[in-house]
């Protein structure tokens, strides 16, 4: 039945006869010629996302229980009628591949063997890395696979800007930072060995504070990074309340080869101008770049504090052309902007051609907020926590506040 339900599904949205979309969009706002459908709501603290090629929706649930839901549309309306729970223990990253639905938590990366035509897994889980670091702050888990058996998994830093005492006012920063030895990075593993620990892996990328947001493409691992907090509170009287909100970008990376670096807790990089410049952790003065030429740059970069938690390339044909090969980001926005009003709360589209960024970013989704301006990250209506394609070329966004999971369309003309 299952085949036979997503056959339909997929043919008759090719042929145009999408399902009818919600007033409003279902609350946020879109380019002109685009809609979206509310395809569930409710489902509490909602995170990445994985579709199977059948179109069944995986979402991945933070806190609470845990785990996951597995989503069915089952009479092609755009909605998800079929609900089941997989797994427990807080999960961030999420991911189909070979069979299996993998699962990632803040200390383990964990598999379940899928049954075709079944919607959700009935075995018990196998544990693929197990000790990975993230108890403390950043421990969010994003997952990437190469296609070549590599399983890539971030291990956010549980620091701000590496300080001898950490978030504490004109403390320095700890040179060379030892949290790197463990955090700061990316780790890839072996997708097919079981009972892996963080020693198994190896160090693929690393000068990388929080960064959840990470997919393979092109022949790259992609990272959207969180930057750092607090440049106004920790360094008084060197930057201000503005600075503090519009400097330290959230840059995208792009690592290829093992061993790059780029950067942290040593620079950040400046929105305004386009550079690498020395934290003040580390002597700088918001205009030295100093030893930030050793690392590896962005490939883009997008306004402080927006926070990234995922990041998808589009390589449907479903939406216009312009889109083909470029990348969604999902930015849930942060606190860290106060006490100026908070930005972000959208799903941004950064153009891509010949492999490489072109162009400038824009908003695609946006109204998440929900009410401007926006002073605490809790008064959100909606925040933007996962953005992936479907197999018919739409684009699903979840939400983290109220479980809200939009599918987004083209209308043709």
């Amino acid at each position: 039945m299952l085949g036979v339900v997503s056959a339909g599904l997929l043919s008759s949205f090719a042929q145009g006869a999408a399902p009818a979309c919600d007033p409003g969009n279902g609350g946020i706002t879109l380019p002109a010629g685009f809609c979206a459908v509310v395809a569930a709501d409710g489902l509490g603290t909602l995170r990445h996302m994985t579709v199977a090629p059948n179109g069944d929706l995986y979402v991945a649930l933070q806190g609470g229980m845990g785990g996951a839901w597995a989503l069915r549309d089952t009479n092609g309306d755009g909605k998800f009628e079929m609900k089941e729970h997989i797994g427990e223990t807080s999960t961030t990253g999420i991911a189909l591949r070979n069979g299996y639905l993998y699962l990632a938590h803040p200390n383990t990366v964990e598999r379940f063997k899928m049954t075709p035509g079944q919607l959700a897994p009935t075995g018990k889980a196998e544990v693929v890395v197990m000790g990975l670091e993230g108890v403390r702050q950043h421990g969010d888990k994003g997952i990437a696979f190469d296609g070549k058996g590599g399983l890539y998994v971030n291990v956010g830093a549980p620091s701000n800007a590496c300080q001898m005492d950490d978030r504490k006012p004109h403390s320095k920063g700890q040179d060379p930072c030892p949290i790197l030895e463990m955090h700061g990075g990316i780790w890839k593993f072996d997708e097919n060995k079981l009972g892996q620990t963080q020693h198994d892996g190896t160090r693929f990328a690393t000068g990388l504070r929080q960064m959840p947001a990470i997919t393979w493409h092109d022949g790259a691992l992609y990272i959207v990074m969180n930057n750092r907090d607090q440049l106004d509170v920790l360094w008084p009287g060197q930057f201000s309340v503005q600075e503090n909100a519009e400097r330290p970008a959230e840059p995208m990376y792009r690592a290829a080869t093992p061993g790059t670096n780029f950067g942290w807790p040593y620079c950040f990089f400046d929105y305004g101008q386009k550079k690498f410049l020395l934290n003040p952790e580390y002597g700088g003065d918001g205009k030295t770049v100093g030893r930030c030429t050793e690392f590896t740059p962005p490939v883009a970069a997008f306004p402080a504090h927006w926070a990234p938690v995922d990041v998808t390339f589009y390589d449907g044909s479903q939406f216009p052309a312009k889109y083909k090969g470029g990348a969604f980001i999902a930015f849930h926005g942060s606190w860290n902007r106060a006490p100026m009003p908070q930005d972000g709360y959208n799903v941004t589209f950064q153009p891509f051609s010949g492999g490489k960024p072109s162009g400038n970013f824009e908003v695609f989704a946006n109204g998440f907020a929900g009410k401007s301006p926006l002073m605490q990250p809790g008064d959100a209506m909606y925040r933007a926590d996962g953005v992936v394609q479907a197999p018919d070329g739409s684009l699903y966004i979840a939400d983290s506040q109220k479980g809200r999971i939009w599918r987004v369309f083209y209308q043709a003309k």
